[in-house]
């Protein structure tokens, strides 16, 4: 295919805007061309440390005409305001996870991509590449028959208990930072599979507080007939293998290593039914590439949603986020 290169922006020029940058190098479709920030300065050392053509605030940066679509790397309470502005703006949006803290601003969010007609996605960069196309089949009745359980962490000692992660202010915490990965993996296994996502059955929820937000936290969610049991934590190591249950043949399926890397997608399964083991290992691709090219042919396409990561499982995630946030958070 074919197409004019996707000119980008980054809003918010911190760690995980550098990885994306680093990323969109490898895509197909897209180019940085534009540094916004909070801090024209800022933005503007980022722009020349990167190759961009054009820098400022963030207003500046929106009244471009010269930019197609806009990544948004900033604290996680400042989504929703700039993923609205790019929008309105005219420019498709890439929120880095998640969208935003609460379901009622991801829904204030999704209601303006509608309304100004230009694509929405949130960045889980998991959704993408043979590996995650791979857990869909397999979650969608293949050779083991019907997802039974799902079992998955992620989980890291911060080291300090200062900074943005354990700010109640900007919404720190475990379970907005990394346990929305698990959730999300969760809800899209359990969609492939052909269960309802939009009425989860809340089964338990433990946390325990840091400062003031969730240093780890647990959860059991039903989602129709697939059980998924979750934990993350910003104060301790958890382990990063996930693991599928099929009852109907007393099959699982490992998953090690399953959030990758910010440079390459996971590669490897490991089917275990009985006394048999099995390795698979898969092709990767650079994922924060993958979704910008996907964003991309969207954008190009006409199309609003992005197939692997559609509206519905971001207000999927929404939901049970805000839920299990709270219930933490009320102790």
């Amino acid at each position: 295919m074919t197409q004019a290169q996707t000119r980008w922006a980054v809003l918010g020029p911190g760690w995980i805007s550098r990885d994306f940058v680093v990323g969109l190098r490898a895509s197909q479709y897209g180019m940085l061309h534009a540094v916004g920030s909070s801090s024209a300065p800022r933005a503007a050392a980022f722009a020349a440390e990167h190759g961009a053509e054009a820098s400022g605030t963030y207003d500046e940066i929106l009244a471009r005409d010269d930019v197609d679509a806009v990544y948004i790397g900033t604290v996680h309470t400042a989504h929703a305001d700039l993923a609205i502005r790019a929008l309105e703006a005219g420019k498709a949006v890439l929120c880095e996870k998640p969208a935003s803290p609460t379901l009622a601003e991801v829904e204030r969010i999704l209601a303006t991509a509608e309304r100004t007609q230009r694509p929405f996605l949130e960045a889980f960069k998991t959704r993408f590449g043979p590996f995650a196309d791979a857990l869909r089949e397999l979650a969608a009745g293949g050779e083991f028959g019907g997802l039974e359980h799902f079992g998955g962490a992620f989980g890291f000692d911060a080291g300090t208990r200062e900074g943005r992660l354990f700010d109640p202010a900007v919404g720190g915490g475990a379970i907005l930072d990394v346990g929305c990965y698990p959730l999300a993996l969760a809800i899209d296994l359990a969609a492939a599979a052909g269960q309802p996502i939009d009425a989860p059955e809340y089964r338990s929820f433990q946390a325990e507080l840091v400062n003031g937000v969730d240093g780890w936290a647990t959860a059991e969610v039903g989602f129709g007939t697939v059980t998924a049991e979750l934990a993350t934590s910003v104060v301790e190591e958890l382990s990063d293998v996930a693991m599928l249950w099929f009852g109907e043949t007393e099959t699982d399926v490992l998953l090690p290593n399953v959030w990758g890397s910010r440079t390459e997608s996971p590669s490897t399964l490991i089917v275990r039914r009985g006394t048999d083991e099995r390795v698979v290992e898969l092709p990767v691709v650079q994922p924060m590439a993958a979704e910008a090219d996907a964003l991309s042919l969207a954008l190009a396409e006409g199309r609003l949603e992005v197939p692997e990561m559609p509206w519905a499982h971001t207000r999927a995630a929404a939901r049970v986020l805000t839920d299990w946030r709270a219930a933490a958070l009320a102790g």
